[in-house]
């Protein structure tokens, strides 16, 4: 029988299965593939590898087998199908350093190290790991680049808000969720009215980014606005508490609401994330909580992520240039 290919059977199998017989050479395994256009390239180069004589009377593994054992394990897949397409069956004691590094160039020849670092390196070093391959990898040269951190002073967050709540009440809702709160974006989207404790002034979030489980506080202003909410929250405990959905239009208004309140920053500075340094930021200044402060709220688990707050405002020790001398005119 030539080499078929089988449909995966969720939630146990989640890729194609290729199964059948070429030129003597019996194969039946999971092609690692969720699609099947991505199932059918893996077919054909089964097929040439078995003709050339790459595969001789034995079943078909390398980086597609484990990348399949990897997505098993709950691994993440979101960069994993173009690195299957590249590898497929090369052996995993032949992906070192240099092909590692020739992927990347191959299969994002215009991105950026720190990119190429997400979505190349970190699966790849994954998968190998799972795989029982501990290998030092050289990460891309610049990919740890230092990252800029934006946030709204007090007067423009409040025109931002108020040009949001002029767009949608509950956009403008939600907006201030993530300015007082810290939440990502996702995170925020994803809160289900069960979660939400008015009584209590918190909303639970069972999982996080960080696989973590927390509770997040909420102030006087926001139990107010919450049970003010524009549909309500008597809708039943599986409903979400926002009706948005991560899109191009919430996006816009955003950004929409950034210029009417003229709160002026780079494009990709604009984001919804802006809200999470502004409240750390705030938390920092107004609530005088110092790095170890901000991971005692919850909000990051590593250290070097909570520091990245500890210079935007002039220390105590450098606003005593304030008592140099200077030149009386």
């Amino acid at each position: 029988m030539p080499l078929k290919l089988f449909p995966p059977r969720p939630p146990k199998h989640a890729s194609w299965r290729i199964r059948g017989t070429h030129f003597g050479v019996h194969i039946d395994q999971r092609s690692g593939a969720r699609t099947k256009a991505l199932a059918e390239k893996v077919r054909r180069k089964l097929e040439r590898d078995i003709e050339s004589g790459v595969l001789a009377n034995k079943e078909a593994t390398g980086f597609a087998a484990a990348a399949e054992a990897y997505m098993m394990a709950g691994g993440d897949n979101r960069f994993l199908l173009p690195l299957i397409d590249h590898f497929i069956h090369t052996p995993l004691d032949e992906i070192d350093q240099v092909a590692i590094d020739k992927a990347a160039a191959k299969i994002y020849p215009d991105a950026s190290a720190a990119t190429r670092n997400r979505q190349v390196y970190t699966p790849i070093v994954a998968v190998l790991r799972r795989a029982g391959i501990e290998r030092r990898i050289k990460r891309p040269l610049g990919w740890k680049s230092p990252k800029g951190v934006s946030w709204l002073e007090p007067q423009q967050a409040f025109a931002v808000l108020a040009a949001a709540d002029d767009i949608d009440a509950e956009f403008g809702l939600f907006l201030r969720l993530l300015l007082y709160t810290g939440m990502r974006l996702s995170e925020a989207l994803s809160i289900k009215l069960a979660q939400v404790d008015l009584e209590g002034r918190r909303i639970y979030l069972p999982k996080t980014k960080n696989s973590d489980a927390r509770r997040v506080h909420l102030t006087p202003e926001l139990v107010v606005a919450l049970a003010n909410h524009p549909r309500g929250l008597e809708r039943g405990l599986r409903e979400r508490l926002f009706r948005f959905h991560i899109c191009g239009r919430l996006r816009t208004w955003l950004s929409t609401a950034m210029d009417r309140a003229g709160a002026s920053f780079p494009r990709r500075q604009r984001g919804f994330h802006l809200f999470r340094h502004t409240w750390a930021t705030w938390m920092r200044r107004y609530g005088g909580l110092d790095t170890s402060g901000l991971l005692e709220t919850g909000a990051w688990r590593d250290r070097s992520s909570a520091a990245r707050y500890e210079h935007l405002d002039a220390t105590e020790e450098a606003q005593k240039a304030d008592l140099l001398p200077v030149l009386k005119r």
